[in-house]
């Protein structure tokens, strides 16, 4: 597929803002101005906005514990997924859900999880519905690599080939399940298991945006044009550890150093752009510091803001869709 700069600019924009968020929430957890529980998907940014990017507001989408960059790609509002995450009343979902629950139907965004293999159901739900009113539109369930070992996982695969669901299953393999490594517990492969139900599957450098783009750009033509569900193995790194505190004690020494000198996928396609004249460093510079000044408003401003009050406890309790 061919880019005009704007689309490169905006894919860019996109990756910076999820690596910013999530550096500066790690900074702010580690000083404790952040509650609740924290998993991060900085190393991951290639896989969301390579995969969102060909979205609307008509797709949905259901993410895992690890969904602040499933949130920003798909366009849910940053300053008010930051208030979210400090807990307040302004947050996108009222300072109730926090890190691992942030959800906003306005932009398709179902809901970040924090039951491991949850979202695969709840996208054939989404997927039956598009189907039957005839929107046009997809699903797109993210799910780890420990995630696909779930029975809810592989009983998403079944409904959604019997019932030949406009689903994109995406397994974001970091390669450790908490922190377990897949090699010990994942038996087969991905693309052998997408097979074994019928369904088309491809595996994807998750580092590389172009690469993502393209194997997401096929997935999802064959979902929208009626042809069912597909399955990318998207194969990537996170450059934190499961949560926030994570001492990485299974991790070998010098992995990380190696993955962010080696397999960033912001200085990836910086380099990629900057080589082929498509885009000028001037320009992503000029990214780089509007984000930085975004993620700062937004972390002041979270730090100002109101939490919830003692009546704000029965409010939302139900929710009709």
């Amino acid at each position: 597929m061919q880019f005009n700069r704007e689309q490169l600019l905006e894919a860019y924009r996109s990756m910076r803002t999820i690596r910013d968020f999530e550096e500066r929430v790690h900074e702010e957890f580690s000083g404790g101005g952040i509650p609740g529980f924290v998993h991060l998907y900085a190393g991951e940014e290639a896989s969301a906005v390579g995969i969102c990017s060909h979205l609307d507001n008509r797709d949905m989408i259901a993410s895992t514990h690890r969904g602040h960059g499933h949130c920003i790609a798909k366009g849910v509002d940053v300053p008010g997924m930051m208030m979210e995450i400090y807990g307040r009343r302004n947050g996108v979902c009222g300072g109730k859900g926090g890190s691992m629950h942030i959800a906003d139907l306005s932009k398709g965004m179902m809901g970040a999880n924090g039951i491991v293999g949850g979202g695969p159901p709840l996208i054939c739900g989404a997927a039956m519905t598009a189907k039957y009113k005839k929107t046009g539109g997809v699903a797109v369930a993210f799910v780890g690599d420990g995630g696909s070992n779930q029975g809810t996982t592989l009983e998403s695969y079944n409904l959604a080939n019997v019932w030949n669901l406009p689903v994109i299953f995406v397994v974001e393999d970091n390669g450790y399940a908490e922190s377990t490594a897949s090699g010990w517990s994942v038996s087969g492969t991905q693309l052998d298991r997408a097979k074994g139900f019928g369904m088309p599957g491809v595996e994807v450098d998750g580092h590389d945006f172009f690469a993502v783009h393209e194997a997401a750009s096929e997935c999802i033509d064959r979902a929208r044009n009626g042809d069912g569900p597909s399955l990318m193995h998207v194969k990537l790194n996170r450059f934190f550890g499961h949560f926030e505190g994570d001492a990485m004690t299974y991790r070998e020494e010098g992995e990380i150093q190696r993955v962010r000198a080696e397999r960033d996928s912001l200085k990836i396609f910086r380099a990629r752009v900057t080589e082929m004249a498509l885009l000028e460093d001037a320009q992503l510079d000029e990214i780089d510091a509007q984000v930085a000044a975004l993620i700062d408003q937004c972390v002041k401003e979270s730090e100002n803001a109101a939490a919830p009050s003692e009546a704000d406890l029965l409010t939302d309790v139900y929710v009709t869709y």
